[in-house]
C-alpha cells in the first residue's frame, strides 16, 4: 500500500536548522510532484515547497525562499526538506505530499517546534 513517512522534525532554536526526511514506497515516485506542506494550530495548511518528477522544477512559498531547499533523491523514493534560518513563526506539523494526475498521497506528518 501506499505509504509516506515523514522524519526529522523536532525543537529548534530560532535560527537553526533541520532537514526533513518522506521515504515514500507503494506508488512510481519519480511520476509524482513532491510538496512539503504545513499546517500551524489554527491557520489553514499551506503549501510550503514543492518539485516535479523529473525535471525537478521547484517552487516554494515566499515566506520561505532562500531559507528553505527542497529536493529528490529518485532512486531513494525519498524527498527532503533542509530549513535554514527557521523563525518562530515556521512552528507547524510539515505533512509529505505526492501529487499526480489522479493521484494526491499525505503522510502523518512532523512536528517542527522552533522555540528558545
Amino acid at each position: 500500500q501506499v505509504q509516506l513517512v515523514e522524519s526529522g522534525g523536532g525543537l529548534v532554536q530560532p535560527g537553526g536548522s533541520l532537514r526533513l526526511s518522506c521515504a515514500a514506497s507503494g506508488f512510481t515516485f519519480n511520476r509524482y510532484t513532491m510538496n512539503w506542506y504545513r499546517q500551524a494550530p489554527g491557520k489553514e495548511r499551506e503549501l510550503v515547497a514543492g518539485i516535479t518528477s523529473t525535471v525537478g522544477i521547484t517552487n516554494y512559498a515566499d515566506s520561505v525562499k532562500g531559507r528553505f531547499t527542497i529536493s529528490r533523491d529518485n532512486a531513494k523514493n525519498t524527498v527532503y526538506l533542509q530549513m535554514n534560518s527557521l523563525y518562530p513563526e515556521d512552528t507547524a506539523v510539515y505533512y509529505c505530499n505526492a501529487y499526480a494526475r489522479a493521484s494526491d498521497y499525505w503522510g502523518q506528518g512532523t512536528q517542527v517546534t522552533v522555540s528558545s
